[in-house]
């Protein structure tokens, strides 16, 4: 993650600032996943509702995706913390997965670190609109 060019990221406005305003109330609890929250938004291509390109991922989209280094493949929903359920296959935007995969599009790939700070490839295969 460290020094590598990341792929570019695309967020909707509104999201952004949900998102921005959620990494601010949970910085004083844990200020590490708040930096790398933020560090995410600060770099994202933020554009009007209606206007994200098709592909992206986004709030409460499901995503395919696979890490490259045990070439195991997941489907999640990315949603917020109060939503999240593994069991469901519901994950917060705050964990280190989450993180990594907003905005991302389909087809790319990060290098971003799991929760016990090991580093993984993580590549976008598809991704499905939120319902609705």
């Amino acid at each position: 993650m460290r020094g590598e060019q990341r792929p570019a990221i695309h967020l909707v406005d509104t999201e952004c600032d949900a998102l921005y305003a959620l990494a601010l109330a949970i910085e004083p609890k844990k200020p590490e996943r708040a930096a790398m929250l933020m560090a995410e938004l600060d770099r994202a291509e933020v554009h009007p509702a209606g206007k994200l390109p098709e592909g992206v991922v986004a709030m409460n989209s499901r995503v395919e995706f696979v890490d490259e280094a045990t070439a195991k493949r997941r489907t999640v929903e990315l949603v917020y913390p109060h939503e999240a359920d593994i069991d469901a296959g519901k994950v917060s935007i705050l964990t280190p997965v989450g993180i990594g995969l907003i905005g991302m599009a389909a087809g790319s790939a990060i290098l971003w670190p799991d929760r016990d700070g090991h580093e993984r490839l993580l590549r976008i295969v598809s991704v499905s609109p939120a319902a609705g």
